[in-house]
């Protein structure tokens, strides 16, 4: 067989990703307040972009009902130029995106999206440095969900002014777990936010450093008389000599009364939600996106009309289409944003209506691969959709993916949030006898008889998984209590 160079003609397929997908796919992602930033930076660069006023499409404020997303407020207003009917797919063809997403269109680099790593000069701040922490710290989603309600109700000083009785009643949820909650707060950097006073907060520093012996206590329990001056009757308080007495008056001064002020925008780290649900006088929930936050650009066609009168040349024509084609393509683009994240919140919320009347206990299972089959997107375009959103509804505020958990089998046959099961595994650990301590197998048991078919080694999993110990170890506990061991 001989050797030789030879010229073959082969036909393949290829799918594209144009710039201007990758560049919607990545507005998805953005927050509300990130885009005002991308939105502002564009106004800069290209000329023909103006800030337009919100304007409602008449029927509006009609509510919408749970699961009917199709009839959601479309807020196309002036921003609305031949919108494509389909909202942005990371899997479709080019072909589907509308004649924005042609490879010969206007064409974004990423150095035009905001720099969102840099986008605070002066560090995080409070709420952000500790929702970081939240997640690697939490025993699972649901704990996580109330201190993260937590944090959005600390001062710029680190300190919980709000009573925890509010916000279980608020949350739907019992006090002990928001009690809990509090206490993974307060376990977090910097030591001391989350206390409820200034006792509170040096006490958690002093334990910090394994110095919160009684002695300690008692002074830390009595700092009025420390500022009144009552060096003697503290030392008889505290059963400490002089000496003793100065060695922790020093290492009480070395305490920081306001941890939070190391950190930049305290009470300006509130967040600001992109949905807004409230309930309607019919039973149903008004779903909106936050317009406060979200900047309505039109082409300032006039503008453009004037320009194309002054071109002289084939370059500065082609210069005034590319800022043209570029400033709808961006129109368009977020355009298709808001309506994806409507449609999004809108199914989340038909899915969650339990969580919104009755609280977290009321959590349902779910995927965002259900959502996505629901609304007819592709899982991935979910989520983003709810990555860096928030939901502003009656119980509070909340991120999108926390309305996602994993489920079981009930009885009925619709499936309990497996946030739910733990919190009964936890209310029966907790209301146990000491003498008749349960094991895994007598709580399936119990959970079968309320309508959860889990098997022991399921029981096991999830017991652990919230920091319970096995019976063994909770008889051990109990009698060690009894005893005032």
């Amino acid at each position: 067989m001989a050797l030789g160079p030879r010229l073959d003609l082969r036909q393949t397929q290829s799918l594209v990703m144009t710039p201007q997908l990758q560049q919607a796919i990545k507005l998805l992602a953005l927050s509300n307040l990130e885009i005002e930033t991308f939105v502002a930076e564009a106004l800069e660069s290209n000329p023909l972009l103006d800030i337009g006023e919100v304007r409602r499409e008449a029927g509006e404020d009609a509510p919408t009902e749970p699961g009917e997303h199709d009839s959601a407020p479309d807020f196309d207003g002036e921003a609305a130029l031949d919108v494509a009917d389909h909202a942005i797919d990371p899997e479709a063809a080019p072909g589907d995106m509308g004649d924005w997403s042609r490879g010969d269109g206007p064409s974004l680099s990423s150095d035009d999206l905001p720099d969102l790593e840099n986008r605070s000069a002066e560090g995080p701040t409070l709420a952000e440095h500790l929702s970081d922490q939240v997640g690697a710290s939490a025993h699972d989603a649901r704990e996580a969900l109330i201190a993260h309600r937590l944090v959005g109700e600390l001062d710029e000083a680190g300190y919980l002014t709000t009573d925890l009785r509010f916000i279980a009643e608020e949350l739907g949820a019992p006090l002990a777990e928001v009690e809990r909650a509090l206490a993974l707060v307060q376990s977090l950097d910097p030591t001391g936010v989350g206390a409820r006073n200034l006792a509170e907060c040096l006490a958690l520093q002093a334990k910090e450093v394994d110095r919160y012996d009684p002695c300690m206590a008692r002074l830390i329990d009595n700092l009025d008389l420390v500022a009144s001056g009552e060096i003697a009757r503290l030392k008889r308080m505290c059963e400490v000599d002089d000496e003793d007495f100065a060695d922790m008056l020093a290492e009480l001064r070395t305490y920081d009364p306001k941890p939070g002020l190391r950190f930049g925008g305290g009470t300006e780290a509130a967040v600001v939600p992109d949905v807004l649900v409230s309930p309607t006088d019919k039973g149903g929930w008004d779903i909106r996106l936050n317009e406060a936050s979200l900047p309505r650009l039109v082409v300032n066609r006039e503008y453009y009309v004037e320009l194309k009168a002054g071109a002289r040349d084939k370059a500065s024509m082609a210069w005034l289409n590319e800022q043209l084609g570029e400033a709808d393509w961006l129109i368009r683009a977020l355009d298709q944003r808001q309506k994806t994240i409507l449609k999004t919140a809108a199914e989340i919320v038909k899915r969650q209506e339990g969580f919104l009347k009755e609280g977290v206990t009321a959590m349902r299972p779910l995927t965002l691969r259900e959502v996505a089959e629901t609304i007819e997107m592709h899982e991935s375009t979910v989520s983003r959709v709810t990555s860096n959103k928030y939901l502003a509804c009656p119980r509070g505020t909340f991120e999108l993916k926390y309305f996602f958990s994993s489920g079981v089998a009930a009885a009925d046959g619709e499936g309990a949030s497996s946030e739910a099961i733990k919190a009964r595994i936890r209310a029966l650990c907790d209301a146990e006898d000491p003498k008749k301590v349960l094991s895994d197998e007598a709580l399936a048991g119990l959970l079968k008889q309320e309508g959860y078919d889990l098997a022991r080694r399921t029981v096991a999993k999830y017991r652990e998984a919230i920091g319970i110990g096995s019976s063994a170890e909770r008889r051990r506990a109990k009698k060690l209590r009894a005893m005032g061991g």
